[in-house]
């Protein structure tokens, strides 16, 4: 039975949403003390957060931080407000999708199921952690690392996303509409300069790793792997 963590302070809200979770056959964990968001998830360790924006003492951008610190399990916003601009702020915080209220159950079940299958879909039959490398360049899916030489960085799952795309797709470009598509659900909620940032984020990730010149900008195209300056380093 996968396990769904709700934060969400409006006690209607949350109570409806268990009901239809259980109704699922999912188990469900309701947040009740916000000051300790962070001990209930290590302590539950669930497979998915749904998680309001407005909440006492931090906000859900912050919690949802603190969770990307120690989980990659999918994030789910919730929230009253509808401006882009929190929309943006949600996924750029490390969440996988947003839904705004007043919202129809069957919706939120839908996007759960939908990055429940994302997220673990594939591992019932994959035992073996996921690696992808590249003239002496590691990239750690599950452990949100990335190393080169003696040097690891850590990532966030929208930087290893990222990484993974340029890696997979190498000598080929990735593009930027095959990126959004990779790492948002919904393209709609997401604007040209979402992805740049996350682009720039990954740049100085293979900058800590003394690869500055890693990601290549493909003018109207795309990004690609730059791998002669992997070979160049390596040299």
């Amino acid at each position: 039975m996968q396990k769904i963590m709700i934060i969400e302070d409006d006690p209607k809200i949350a109570e409806h949403l268990q009901s239809y979770l259980i109704k699922y056959r999912y188990d469900v964990n309701v947040v009740e003390d916000f000051l300790r968001v962070m001990e209930v998830f290590n302590e539950y360790q669930p497979d998915l957060v749904l998680l309001d924006i407005n909440l006492p003492s931090y906000d859900g951008y912050y919690w949802c931080r603190q969770i990307r610190k120690e989980s990659i399990c999918p994030v789910i916003f919730l929230s009253a407000r509808i401006g882009e601009m929190d929309q943006v702020m949600a996924l750029e915080n490390g969440g996988d999708d947003y839904i705004t209220k007043p919202f129809h159950a069957e919706v939120v079940i839908a996007k759960v199921r939908s990055q429940l299958r994302r997220a673990y879909g594939e591992y019932a039959v994959q035992r073996e952690e996921r690696v992808l490398a590249k003239e002496g360049l590691t990239l750690y899916l599950e452990r949100l690392e990335l190393t080169f030489a003696d040097k690891t960085a850590s990532l966030s799952k929208k930087e290893a996303d990222i990484i993974e795309s340029l890696l997979e797709r190498h000598p080929r470009i990735a593009g930027r509409e095959d990126l959004l598509e990779k790492l948002w659900d919904d393209q709609a909620y997401v604007d040209e300069n979402t992805l740049n940032v996350n682009i720039a984020r990954v740049r100085k990730k293979f900058q800590e790793l003394g690869l500055p010149d890693a990601v290549e900008t493909v003018r109207g195209a795309g990004y690609r792997l730059n791998v002669s300056t992997l070979k160049g380093d390596g040299q």
